[in-house]
């Protein structure tokens, strides 16, 4: 029981760092209709900004704090520099666009950081365990994953739904030609959308980087994951993004944990070793599956907020 317990906070733990990455994903990709391949890139960036402002500053908060600003800028920029002159053209041309930025952003931090990947070290009290629940003790580090991604979903939800800014971004979405006839600077809107997309995928890529090796091409296998989130969630829905974040941690936690033993019943040890996590996969996209079945634009869909 104990073991199970403890593989919900990891799902949990792993949730949120999906939902951090799907929650920019989602608005970029609902708000502004642009299908991001380089989002993985971005979180990748982050973690190498973290790792190397963490470096230089010796301590692990202002390394993290430095890594986010500067990941924004670079989202800004990126936006200004090239994504910009891919609106208004179809899916395909987003593809084949930021695909490129994939393999550029991959050579770049092979030239500028080398080919060998990087560590953040974390501080001496993030690396204690915390008592939750009786007998059951818990990373301190990945409780402040939890706890940190809390804050942002609440502070994202306030600003997106609460805040002048937030019903810019959601009437430019509905309607980007009346909202610029109103006296709206469009263009600098949708710069501070990729901004936030961007640094909120560098927040994920900083958080995740003292448990993984910094490497190149980290964002890309976790890319996935975040579109099977949105496309669960409901594409443009922060609410949608956080719940299917969850619910898509804890199957794939929950199912690599116990699936290869359950397996190890019918099969031999190495097959069921392998067929496992292969499993626990397949649910997940079995459950995207029956969800674009019966919920086609998704659990909770961004025009029904």
């Amino acid at each position: 029981m104990l073991y199970f317990i403890e593989q919900c906070l990891n799902g949990i733990q792993l949730g949120m760092l999906l939902f951090l990455l799907a929650a920019g994903l989602t608005l970029i990709f609902g708000i502004m209709d642009l299908v991001n391949l380089a989002h993985g890139s971005l979180y990748m960036i982050g973690a190498y900004f973290a790792a190397t402002f963490a470096a230089w500053t010796g301590s692990f908060v202002a390394g993290a704090a430095l890594a986010l600003v500067a990941t924004l800028l670079v989202g800004m920029a990126l936006e200004v520099l090239t994504i910009r002159k891919l609106y208004g053209r179809d899916h395909l041309d987003h593809v084949l666009g930021t695909f490129g930025l994939i393999l550029f952003f991959n050579d770049a931090v092979r030239w500028i950081w080398g080919p060998a990947g990087m560590t953040l070290p974390l501080p001496s009290e993030m690396l204690t365990a915390v008592q939750v629940l009786p007998g059951v003790y818990y990373p301190a580090y990945r409780l402040v994953i939890i706890v940190a991604t809390l804050v942002v979903a609440f502070l994202l939800y306030i600003l997106v739904m609460r805040t002048r800014v937030g019903m810019l971004i959601r009437a430019g979405a509905s309607n980007r030609e009346m909202v610029g006839a109103l006296g709206v600077n469009i263009k600098l809107l949708y710069t501070l959308v990729f901004g936030l997309g961007a640094a909120l995928a560098g927040f994920a890529g900083l958080m995740q980087a003292p448990i993984l090796t910094v490497q190149i091409g980290m964002g890309e296998n976790i890319l996935i994951l975040a579109f099977v989130v949105i496309i669960i969630g409901g594409i443009g829905s922060i609410r949608g993004a956080f719940v299917a974040a969850i619910i898509v941690g804890l199957i794939d936690t929950i199912g690599r944990a116990f699936l290869p033993d359950l397996m190890r019943t019918f099969v031999s040890y190495s097959a069921g070793s392998s067929a496992g996590p292969a499993l626990s996969s397949m649910i997940i996209y079995l459950l995207m599956a029956v969800v674009l079945v019966f919920r086609p634009e998704g659990l909770f869909p961004a025009a029904r907020r």
